[in-house]
């Protein structure tokens, strides 16, 4: 049975020339269909892949159903808010909220600096993309302040872009502290350009990125049901 009747899911991705990124984006997709049964889900991209989530909405409108795009973004922001906003405006179409912030996102960032080694003695920056739109900007700190609460050491944020401190400045301003080491935790979805960037942050250790992991469909599937009712 199909979560909801005449819904057409539109998993919408940033989009990556990377091929481990792609192979992670496609394995939330697959992860998400087994979740919702008969519900028809697409894939869509914002940039670098097709089709891009304007063609994408129009043909499941086509199609016959009503689209619900579930960003696959960690945040709200230009892609949210102008890319998916268009590709929804004017149509029997809806935009989910993004990923995050959430708590099961903490609890993979939790998973993967332990599968890293990393330890209440290293200082731990919290690396996500980075956007000029202040409710990314709060998502984030949402995201940090949680991973605060859960993990035993230090914790601070940097930005790949569009916000400071950069990745590089915030390793640089942890490893002043006198810590052990200093590890990147990569608020990332998946492999591509911004988590390829981390390695020359000047960090000792940097996470694998949040996928692929159950817990993201898990969320994505939340995220449609909340803007199908």
């Amino acid at each position: 049975m199909s979560e909801a009747g005449g819904a057409v899911l539109v998993a919408c991705a940033h989009g990556t020339r990377s091929e481990a990124g792609r192979a992670v984006v496609r394995s939330v997709v697959e992860d998400l269909r087994a979740l919702v049964g008969g519900t028809p889900v697409r894939e869509a991209f914002v940039d670098v892949q097709e089709p891009a989530v304007g063609p994408a909405v129009g043909d499941a409108v086509r199609a016959g159903g009503v689209a619900v795009v579930v960003p696959l973004l960690l945040s709200t922001g230009f892609h949210v808010r102008h890319d998916i906003g268009a590709a929804v405006a004017r149509r029997p179409a809806v935009a989910a909220g993004p990923l995050g912030p959430d708590d099961r996102l903490v609890t993979i960032l939790v998973e993967r600096l332990t599968e890293a080694g990393a330890t209440a003695d290293d200082a731990v920056v919290l690396a996500a993309a980075g956007s000029s739109d202040p409710a990314a900007a709060e998502a984030v700190a949402e995201v940090l302040a949680g991973l605060r609460a859960r993990w035993p050491g230090p914790v601070t944020v940097g930005y790949g872009a569009a916000a400071r401190p950069s990745v590089g400045d915030a390793v640089a301003a942890a490893r002043a502290t006198g810590a052990r080491r200093v590890v990147v935790a990569s608020y990332l979805l998946a492999p591509g350009h911004f988590h390829g960037a981390l390695a020359g942050a000047g960090a000792d250790v940097v996470t694998a990125p949040l996928g692929p992991h159950p817990l993201l469909a898990r969320i994505a599937l939340d995220r449609f049901r909340d803007a199908a009712r």
